[in-house]
């Protein structure tokens, strides 16, 4: 089963705590799909275990307080208090490594 625990901002999976990347674009279909899909792959490929989940930018608001890590698709998008990742780098595939490598430290 999975929930949402109140004051953790992370995951139950299975008695596994997860943390939970959100990647927004601005309709939160294909582009925020394509790029949250890769996120879980390479994850995956590292044996690191997150939630990623795509949603549009309007959405993000609203839940950024339940978020470890937010993914942006959007330039010039407004900033949260939360760790940010450079999502066009996943679509460009430019400067992809070093911005995973910046997501894999914030998940530890």
């Amino acid at each position: 089963f999975t929930q949402i625990l109140e004051n953790k901002k992370i995951l139950k999976l299975g008695g596994i705590y997860m943390k939970r990347i959100v990647v927004a674009c601005g309709s939160g279909v294909a582009t925020s799909q394509t790029v949250a899909s890769k996120i879980n792959s390479m994850l995956e490929d590292e044996g690191i275990r997150a939630t990623v989940e795509a949603v549009d930018i309007k959405s993000l608001e609203s839940i950024i307080d339940q978020v470890d890590v937010y993914v942006t698709i959007v330039p010039g998008s407004k900033t949260y208090d939360k760790p940010m990742i450079n999502g066009i780098k996943f679509l460009t595939g430019m400067g992809m490594a070093e911005e995973f490598e910046k997501l894999k430290e914030l998940l530890k």
